[in-house]
């Protein structure tokens, strides 16, 4: 990138919340600023959206907690621009309304930033070819979201006509929170009913006594930035009195909003329907960049 003036914000804005890119008048929905565009991933979000649509060789550094063995540019909240500098990135990725700030920062020093906030499945979904569009190739980002997609149909038909047991999804412990955004989406994908919070709103504080009176028949514990470090027993000592199974789930496979999630959802499904016919666990394909991106 050999001048600022031609560098912009591209995606949905930290400053109003948008979930998914918008356009301009006019504009495309990629990034033609290289040939061969250089990506940091300040959200492990869309590291992992970018290596499941087979465009991990343009991720050229990453936060701490991504999944990759990319040079380590800092934290989620805290990432070093200084290093990021380094690696001449020509566009970087960030995702949440709490990334917000630091999205403003990457584009104040002069980066295209391509910025997703996705609230329900749906628009996780939809964020899969924006964040592609950093690497210049959507169309892979579109593939792999149809991919998702198929395959979520497959376990709808699983559990098609099966009674719906009621889940409290609980992503943090102190004090409790029942999880919000997608995860309720993720729930009803699998099979089951999560009435806590209402999709694509923020996970909230819960009453144990609400909980109590939904009579859940099953608690998930994806405490964030846990992995599967939930305690069922710490839950148990709570005495909130549950006839519930509890179980501890790896919470990057509810929290983070990427192809994870439909791992997530058959980690479900077998939980809620063990005796249900389910497709095999979802994995991606082996992907090459669409023509799109070539």
């Amino acid at each position: 990138m050999d001048s600022a003036a031609h560098r912009r914000f591209i995606g949905g804005s930290p400053a109003t919340g948008d979930a998914i890119h918008t356009f301009r008048e006019g504009a495309l929905l990629r990034l033609r600023m290289a040939a061969n565009p250089r990506v940091v991933s300040l959200a492990p979000s869309a590291t992992a959206v970018l290596d499941a649509a087979g465009l991990d060789a343009h991720v050229v550094g990453a936060t701490v907690h991504s999944p990759t063995d990319k040079p380590v540019v800092g934290g989620w909240l805290n990432p070093d621009f200084d290093r990021v500098d380094e690696l001449d990135a020509d566009a970087v990725c960030t995702c949440d309304d709490l990334q917000s700030d630091v999205a403003a920062a990457a584009r104040d020093r002069g980066y295209d930033v391509v910025h997703v906030a996705p609230a329900t499945l749906d628009e996780v979904f939809d964020s899969f070819p924006v964040v592609c569009d950093a690497a210049g190739d959507a169309g892979a980002g579109a593939t792999l979201a149809e991919d998702c997609r198929d395959h979520l149909g497959r376990v709808a038909d699983a559990v098609a006509g099966r009674d719906r047991p009621t889940v409290y999804c609980e992503e943090w412990a102190d004090p409790p929170m029942a999880a919000g955004n997608w995860v309720p989406d993720l729930v009803r994908a699998a099979g089951g009913s999560a009435p806590f919070v209402a999709p694509g709103e923020r996970s909230a504080e819960v009453d144990p006594a609400v909980v109590a009176a939904a009579d859940p028949d099953h608690v998930i514990l994806h405490p964030c930035g846990k992995g599967e470090r939930g305690d069922p027993e710490a839950f148990e000592a709570r005495g909130w009195n549950l006839d519930a199974a509890v179980h501890a789930v790896d919470d990057s496979l509810l929290n983070q909003p990427s192809p994870a999630v439909v791992s997530g959802v058959d980690r479900l499904a077998r939980l809620l329907h063990p005796d249900a016919d389910l497709p095999d666990p979802w994995a991606a394909a082996t992907p090459s960049e669409s023509d799109e991106g070539k």
